[in-house]
């Protein structure tokens, strides 16, 4: 009798465990938003050819759900970014290719529902801490623009800035900048647009913090430092910005903590994106590289937020996702730190920029104390549209048909059910060229990465790869399956003319969709 109880007793514990009773009331959401991080350098994701240590990250996984199988929908940050914010693809936009380039305009119209949006109409405070990077209607007359044209990329010693210079840069600065943040459904901002572009400053809400007078120290430039010279703030540095979004997050939490409505917070964090920028008390930890020691950092800028969040005492209120807006960029020292044994990809081929995995499957984590399972793992197709129709059931809203069009609702996966949500999936690469999912197939309209990595199968001017049966991409089946491959061309195609890919009516985008090849 005694051994039965004992038995019972368990098998109502795994039960519990595994089903987590789920919370009673809507979760605060902080999304974590990491810059140019690859599925391999979170060592919780690659045990085997990893060698940073991401103690905290480990720990997030090891409190919820690690997914395997998620992808940004670019190998680049502004279309990614766009994508995670709507719940649609973002080449149905006028981004076909590229990023929001520098005094770019809003990529996000005012009136396309965001996850600002969504969670304020439940009554959430929102804000959006860190790059934005999707543009801004910046009020600088056609007069003007030639003060704040660049010298392209690096920095120059003989640049001064002149009176003209000035008076362009206060009069422009001096005014409230539309199209960013708050425009499109977040309460408050706090953050630097792009880090390594001007202006360099912080820009709160809708106005720069401080007028620059200056353009930013050649010392900024070296390599995988900034990028193009412009306006800055007198003394600007660049170590002092990851760790200030990190006391604006602390500060945002502790501020309500006391409140009575929910909060979402979107730290989009600048690491560890260049320019790697690491502070001192992290410069050689890693033993590998600056990049390594960056990621260590930033990892431990996230350990910081999550311990905030637990003084707080509202963990086990709030749903936290981790994720990356694309892979690692190859020009950070890859191939040092793959001698070193270190492989920021992990077992996927490519990185940041291309249509190869290693350019968009990303690490994926989502804690929610009561109703995700702690240390538990999902391996089911899943992109970052999905946030924004799961956010939606979560907060028990329907979503007008003309929003988050490629959301899928996977609330399924995170409470522990063995269903498939999602059959298809696209991330593109910088130069636009899409890769398709249709379950474990993947197909690529061109021979190459489509991005900046070397190699491919030129014999074939399109590629087709069995995911589950070659993770890395390299045997490509095109020629060996054309019914399968001639079946996802037409499947894809469907997707694009029906403006969506999710169940409801169709839409437009808002553009004529490039075709690929």
């Amino acid at each position: 009798m005694k051994a039965l109880l004992c038995t019972l007793a368990v098998l109502c514990s795994i039960r519990c465990f595994g089903a987590q009773v789920e919370s009673s009331g809507v979760p605060n959401v902080l999304l974590i938003y990491a810059d140019d991080l690859g599925y391999g350098d979170v060592s919780c994701y690659n045990p085997e050819r990893g060698k940073i240590p991401t103690p905290h990250i480990d720990q997030l996984a090891a409190r919820g759900m690690r997914f395997t199988d998620a992808h940004s929908s670019s190998g680049v940050c502004s279309p990614s970014r766009y994508t995670l914010l709507t719940g649609r693809y973002h080449w149905r936009s006028r981004l076909q290719r590229g990023i929001v380039g520098l005094w770019g305009p809003p990529l996000i119209p005012a009136e396309r529902l965001t996850l600002a949006g969504l969670t304020a109409g439940s009554g959430f405070q929102s804000a959006c801490i860190g790059k934005w990077h999707l543009g801004w209607d910046w009020p600088i007359p056609d007069d003007l623009r030639p003060y704040f044209a660049t010298t392209g990329y690096g920095g120059r010693k003989d640049l001064t800035a002149t009176d003209e210079h000035r008076g362009a840069w206060r009069k422009v600065f001096s005014q409230p900048i539309p199209g960013g943040p708050t425009a499109v459904g977040f309460d408050a901002y706090f953050g630097t647009d792009v880090p390594n572009w001007p202006p360099y400053c912080f820009i709160r809400d809708d106005q720069t913090v401080g007028i620059p007078t200056t353009f930013a120290d050649p010392s900024l430039f070296g390599k995988n430092q900034a990028s193009q010279q412009g306006p800055a703030l007198e003394g600007w540095t660049l170590e002092p910005i990851l760790p200030e979004l990190t006391l604006q997050a602390e500060k945002f939490i502790n501020q309500q903590k006391n409140g009575n409505s929910p909060w979402f917070l979107y730290l989009s964090l600048t690491s560890p994106h260049t320019p790697l920028s690491v502070n001192s008390p992290w410069k050689g930890r890693s033993g590998l590289n600056p990049y390594a020691d960056f990621v260590m950092e930033t990892d431990a800028m996230i350990g910081r937020v999550l311990q905030a969040l637990e003084e707080s005492g509202e963990a086990n209120d709030t749903l936290v996702i981790f994720t990356s807006d694309n892979g690692c960029a190859p020009y950070i020292g890859v191939e040092d730190l793959e001698k070193a044994g270190h492989y920021p990809s992990g077992p996927f081929r490519g990185y940041k920029a291309d249509a190869w995995e290693g350019g968009h499957r990303v690490p994926f984590i989502v804690s929610w104390p009561g109703v995700v399972k702690s240390g538990s793992e999902c391996d089911e197709l899943v992109h970052h549209a999905d946030i924004f129709a799961t956010m939606a059931a979560i907060l028990g809203r329907d979503l007008p048909v003309d929003a988050a069009e490629d959301s899928f609702n996977i609330l399924p996966l995170l409470k522990g059910q063995p269903v498939t949500i999602r059959e298809t999936s696209v991330s593109c690469s910088i130069n636009g060229v899409p890769s398709f999912r249709l379950g474990p197939w993947k197909y690529i309209p061109a021979p190459g990465s489509g991005g900046w990595g070397r190699g491919g199968d030129q014999s074939h001017p399109v590629q087709l790869y069995n995911l589950e049966l070659d993770p890395s991409e390299s045997q490509n089946m095109a020629a060996e399956e054309p019914e399968r491959l001639d079946t996802m061309k037409q499947a894809f195609e469907r997707i694009i003319l029906q403006g969506r890919s999710n169940p409801g009516p169709p839409v437009r985008n808002d553009v004529d969709v490039i075709r690929y090849p």
